[in-house]
């Protein structure tokens, strides 16, 4: 194992390359004594969303570039090397159906810095600052996709700011998606309790269905990740594993076409 110390001085332990696995899936079943009974059936459904519109659903890829990718690099997120065959499976299911996959940049300029200097001023120092503007800049290395991804004509991909894709002003996500009239989104990529799950949380209040993929998600640990998960669940996304997803993607488009 190696360790790293973020600004503040808390430790968060990560495996080292060799000891990396898919994370231990959690999904758990609160007791809500008060809640009605409408919830109860909810909660006791295995889908939410048991049937979708291919055609009309968008493949969401988060912020999957070399510098949360690598071994090493400088936002590491060592799990996302192990969803990369999963991610690929569902945009290879998307594109067979008529979807879109849209993968999205995280990314830092210096009007970032003063355009977010809550995060940039409080959450970093001056040595954080610089390696997120050397890292993220567009067109670096670490900001480019990781090559393991399938990404092919007809694929978008866009630039975005904030950890959520939705935010105003800070990445075109939602006109791409009303533009193709989209009303499904599916969410992968990195990190599952940052970027994903913000996306996830505006995606659903913008009034589109989400399907979140607990194994095409990755985050530092399986606490993590599982808080998410559960956290999502509860009142936000449809959770589901990758081999549902391509199932229900293939089965969605023989619906429309039918």
């Amino acid at each position: 194992m190696y360790t790293t110390a973020p600004t503040g001085g808390d430790t968060v332990v990560v495996a080292s390359a060799s000891e990396v696995t898919m994370h231990e899936i959690k999904l758990v079943q609160p007791v809500v004594k008060t809640a009605n009974e409408a919830f109860k059936r909810r909660r006791a459904r295995p889908r939410i969303f048991p049937t979708i519109d291919s055609a009309r659903t968008a493949h969401v890829i988060i912020d999957m570039q070399n510098g949360y990718m690598e071994p090493g690099a400088a936002v590491e997120v060592p799990v996302g090397r192990e969803i990369v065959g999963n991610v690929n499976a569902i945009s290879a299911a998307v594109r067979a159906t008529g979807g879109i996959n849209i993968f999205v940049h995280y990314t830092t300029r210096e009007e970032d810095i003063a355009n977010w200097s809550t995060w940039y001023s409080h959450f970093h120092d001056a040595s954080s600052q610089k390696m997120m503007l050397e890292a993220f800049a567009p067109n670096t290395h670490s900001w480019n996709l990781w090559p393991g991804l399938d990404v092919v004509l007809g694929d978008v991909e866009l630039e975005k700011s904030r950890f959520s894709a939705f935010v105003p002003g800070t990445c075109d996500l939602q006109q791409v998606l009303q533009s193709r009239n989209i009303e499904t989104v599916i969410i992968t990529g990195v990190a599952t309790n940052c970027c994903c799950e913000s996306t996830a949380r505006d995606a659903m209040q913008l009034n589109y269905k989400v399907i979140f993929v607990a194994d095409g998600n990755a985050a530092l640990t399986d606490d993590f990740h599982n808080a998410s998960l559960n956290n999502l669940r509860h009142l936000y996304a449809d959770i589901a594993m990758t081999d549902d997803v391509v199932r229900q993607l293939h089965e969605g488009q023989r619906t429309q076409s039918s």
